[in-house]
């Protein structure tokens, strides 16, 4: 309790100590600043005019201080003008108690206020817990991702080499299953890499090593690449026409895979004998790639998963193919760590339009 008028101070001690609270008082600004950090109260009774330092200027050296730890302040003061009360919440201010003091309002207002302390604490707490926990689930995420990415790639190697004959010819069943083997273990496989990207990007550990970086070559490798897949779609990757675009800053190797992972998906939902189209295109603040398929879209009422970890739509994909959930929430934390954009909208006729774009500020 801080006040210059010792009446005051006895009438507001007389108060509280009757409700069970431990009090400390002081009669100056400049000495509650003092006692402030010896007390270390939960909450501080504030008057306005006082000799030395005022109220205000006091609950401002608190914050200052203090800063949002600083326990929140009751003025105390016969100021009920409108300006005065806006300069108290300015100031940090949480409440204003009018003189002269109502014991039950008094009390109402106090302990609401530390009611609101303790929940704020509660919740800090809270929150503290979680962090530690989603730290430790990332650390045994990236440990056991870690874990299986070799023996899962020994594997996809291993049913390679047998399907070139290095160990004799396979009969047509065996040659069945060391497919379905190796499928089995690239789809593990991409996984695995899915699990071990999430586990760094929320850990905050995804680092972006930029270079100059032409994004139509890459974009022509990702369309090259991509095209072995949809021709067992008997789909088609085209890349339309363009002009000159402008070398930008960019990790190569993480921009490259939000491509792979958008022309993966186009051709995953597309059904068979569909065009699946990439136009890359330089406005005047941004390059923009779109990748355009003619798949179902997406239902108006699920746009909310997209870009979320493990957001999986009702649409599946035409082949059975296989979906994590969290290729497109990679996407998004790779782009946006680019400084850019990425939107999803469906086409008026059918399909869905997902379009990167990324400032020319970074433009070498």
């Amino acid at each position: 309790m801080v006040d210059d008028d010792r009446l005051n101070l006895r009438i507001l001690s007389g108060i509280l100590r009757g409700e069970g609270y431990v009090l400390a008082e002081a009669d100056s600004g400049e000495k509650a600043l003092e006692l402030y950090a010896t007390f270390q109260p939960d909450l501080v009774l504030l008057d306005v005019v006082m000799s030395g330092i005022n109220g205000f200027d006091t609950c401002r050296r608190l914050r200052e201080r203090y800063g949002a730890g600083a326990a929140p302040v009751i003025f105390i003061t016969a100021k009920t003008q409108s300006d005065d009360v806006v300069e108290g919440f300015l100031a940090g201010g949480v409440d204003y108690l009018p003189k002269p003091f109502r014991p039950n309002e008094a009390v109402a207002r106090i302990r609401t206020h530390l009611n609101n302390r303790v929940l704020s604490e509660q919740q800090k707490s809270l929150v503290d817990q979680l962090s530690k926990a989603n730290q430790s689930k990332n650390r045994f995420l990236g440990m056991a991702a870690h874990d299986l990415r070799n023996p899962l790639a020994s594997i996809r190697g291993l049913s390679e080499f047998l399907q070139d004959d290095s160990l004799g010819t396979l009969n047509a069943e065996q040659l069945d299953l060391v497919k379905m083997i190796h499928m089995t273990s690239h789809q593990m496989l991409d996984l695995v890499n899915e699990l071990l990207d999430v586990a760094t990007i929320e850990s905050g550990e995804l680092k972006i090593r930029v270079e100059p970086t032409s994004i139509v070559e890459l974009v022509e490798r990702a369309v090259h690449l991509m095209n072995m897949e949809s021709i067992k779609k008997h789909t088609k990757l085209i890349l339309l026409p363009h002009g000159k675009i402008p070398t930008l800053a960019l990790d190569p190797a993480k921009m490259r895979q939000v491509l792979e992972n958008l022309l993966s998906n186009g051709i995953k939902y597309s059904p068979p004998g569909s065009t699946i189209t990439v136009d890359v295109q330089a406005g005047e603040t941004h390059v923009s790639v779109a990748v355009r398929d003619q798949g179902p879209g997406i239902p108006e009422n699920e746009r909310d998963k997209l870009f979320k970890d493990f957001g999986r739509l009702s649409v599946k994909p035409t082949g059975g193919e296989k979906s994590t959930g969290l290729g497109l929430a990679i996407c998004r934390n790779i782009v946006e760590a680019h400084q850019g954009t990425i939107t999803a909208e469906n086409l008026p006729e059918r399909g869905c339009e997902f379009r990167v774009k990324l400032p020319i500020l970074n433009e070498v």
